[in-house]
């Protein structure tokens, strides 16, 4: 629950710390005296957006503080651990600044945290119904959403939300296929006629380096066989100068001298070694020459290949050594192209079964909303008659509406009726309802809706508007008891209520009163808390107005005194 809020330098507040407690606490004050000012505040603490506008004219920035007990909390624990913010002492410190210039910083525990963290947080600490929260009643969207809240029915709205998020997936990869599919048929089209050519053509992994080198020796035939002879006719057949008989005519000159000198003998080794070499060469190039042949014919082969092998690695925009891999991409972007329409079969199938589920879970979410329907209606009826309104009949209606479609909330229009008075129908609440009676409306459906809540901390900003007289006085008595449930049902909670009406006030265990004064030059409020005393007095002005009358004092204290 909240336990302390400090204020510096925000809108007309300057200075305000304020201890707060469990149960529930009733804020009062004259009109325009800033009742509000303090939950303004702290909702910025739970992450609402804020301006320049926040930082009280002439400071340099505005600063709230709100501390929280949260032992009585355990996802409010449970956030903070996962998050990495817990504090020592089960509490909970939410701090925001805004500067002059509309910069904001929020903190948590004293870390530094996103907007988006403190919004997530302050969801778990604190709900606000505000002044005009009963106007979204007249919203289809709003009271299907009511509706909604139970938890009986979150089950099966999770289902219908699952169902409907995996159909629109399908759906979206379908539409997508299918508004492909001309494209595909014409790539189809395209690959099955290159792929022809190159099944055709059936080129190895290898073959072209294989065929560039036969080209090339094919190509050059006459001047290998020319120039081999030639080379040969050098070594061993040319008269008396082939190289083979000048080397073998120095080398028997040097033998015949080596044993006067022995410095000649590596020469004559070198010699020796360069004979055998020589002899070899001309043993391998006699035998080259011998399998050099001119074949016209696979001489054409080779060539007609080659080139076909350039020309088509040239069409595909690829090297010629690269079409067999070339030619592996293209195969199997084929087979991908060909197991899209088996994809497209297939998904649409999927379809069918998620529309299926979709239609299945939507009618159990229609059934969970019609019993939820007629448990909710009986029970806030039973309220509003208590509010003064004696004959009211509440009802709600769920019926199916455009099943054939798939959404994320299901096929049902929700709509609450009121019936005012016997032997009228029930009409919709903004034909149907008075001002008043869609406040109590309201209220009935937030206490009823809060009941089930984890929320600790619960704050009714003036939705008793448009109450008066007896029926104020039920108003305060149902506040008054979902504060009490609220601390039975977790050891630290609590109820706020901004309030005109006394006897709101009268039933709150607690009471602050909000102040505005000024010294002509600046305006400041403050909120205290009032002791038994001032809170006749308090009581006693909003039954009397500013003229407070001893009968006035009697009844405030008779209306404390029923407390």
């Amino acid at each position: 629950m909240l336990v302390h809020l400090s204020i510096r330098n925000f809108a007309i507040v300057k200075q305000l710390d304020v201890e707060l407690s469990a149960g529930m606490t009733a804020i009062t004050g004259e009109t325009g005296a800033g009742k509000s000012i303090a939950i303004d505040a702290l909702s910025l603490c739970l992450g609402e957006r804020a301006g320049a506008t926040a930082v009280r004219v002439g400071a340099q920035k505005a600063e709230i503080t709100a501390t929280f007990s949260i032992s009585g909390n355990p996802k409010a624990n449970q956030w903070l651990t996962e998050n990495e913010l817990s504090a020592d002492d089960e509490t909970c410190i939410l701090r925001r600044v805004i500067s002059a210039e509309g910069r904001s910083r929020a903190f948590i525990n004293g870390s530094p945290v996103p907007l988006q963290q403190l919004t997530e947080m302050g969801a778990l600490l604190v709900t606000i119904h505000g002044q005009h929260a009963h106007q979204a009643l007249l919203k289809p969207e709003h009271q299907r959403s009511l509706l909604d809240s139970d938890a009986s029915v979150q089950k099966d709205l999770i289902k219908v939300k699952e169902a409907a998020k995996a159909h629109k997936q399908i759906q979206s990869e379908l539409t997508e296929l299918l508004s492909l599919k001309q494209q595909r048929e014409d790539r189809k089209n395209l690959l099955a006629y290159q792929l022809s050519e190159l099944d055709d053509f059936a080129l190895a992994d290898g073959e072209f380096e294989d065929l560039e080198t036969q080209f090339k020796k094919l190509s050059h035939g006459q001047s290998l066989i020319e120039e081999s002879q030639m080379s040969y006719h050098y070594l061993c057949d040319a008269e008396q100068s082939n190289v083979t008989n000048i080397m073998q005519s120095a080398l028997d000159r040097l033998q015949s001298i080596v044993a006067h000198d022995a410095q000649l003998q590596p020469i004559v080794n070198m010699l020796t070694e360069a004979q055998i070499n020589i002899d070899e060469a001309a043993t391998e190039l006699r035998d080259y020459i011998e399998s050099l042949e001119m074949d016209p014919v696979k001489m054409q082969q080779v060539e007609q290949r080659y080139t076909k092998a350039i020309e088509l690695a040239r069409k595909h925009n690829t090297m010629p050594e690269n079409l067999p891999k070339h030619h592996a991409e293209l195969v199997e972007e084929f087979k991908l192209l060909t197991g899209d329409d088996v994809k497209s079969d297939t998904l649409k199938e999927q379809l069918a079964e998620f529309e299926t589920q979709y239609h299945q879970a939507a009618d159990k979410l229609h059934a969970q909303r019609s019993k939820r329907a007629k448990s909710l209606a009986k029970q806030v009826t039973t309220e509003i008659n208590k509010m003064n309104m004696k004959e009211a009949v509440f009802t709600i209606e769920v019926s199916p509406e455009n099943k054939d479609k798939i959404n994320s909330k299901g096929h049902d229009n929700v709509r609450f009726l009121l019936c005012s008075n016997k032997g009228m129908h029930a009409d919709k609440l903004e034909k149907a309802a008075s001002g008043g009676e869609l406040s109590r409306i309201g209220l009935a459906l937030q206490v009823l809706g809060n009941q089930s809540l984890s929320v600790p901390t619960l704050i009714f900003d003036e939705v008793d508007t448009g109450i008066s007289g007896g029926t104020a006085s039920v108003v305060g008595e149902l506040l008054r008891q979902l504060g009490d449930k609220q601390s039975a049902k977790q050891h630290e909670s609590q109820v706020f209520c901004v309030t005109h009406l006394p006897q709101v006030a009268a039933k709150a265990k607690q009471q602050m009163l909000v102040t505005k004064f000024s010294d002509g030059k600046t305006t400041e409020t403050q909120m205290m808390p009032l002791n038994n005393d001032r809170r006749i007095e308090e009581v006693a002005r909003l039954l009397a107005g500013d003229a407070i009358t001893d009968s006035a004092i009697a009844n405030a204290k008779v209306l404390l005194a029923t407390e």
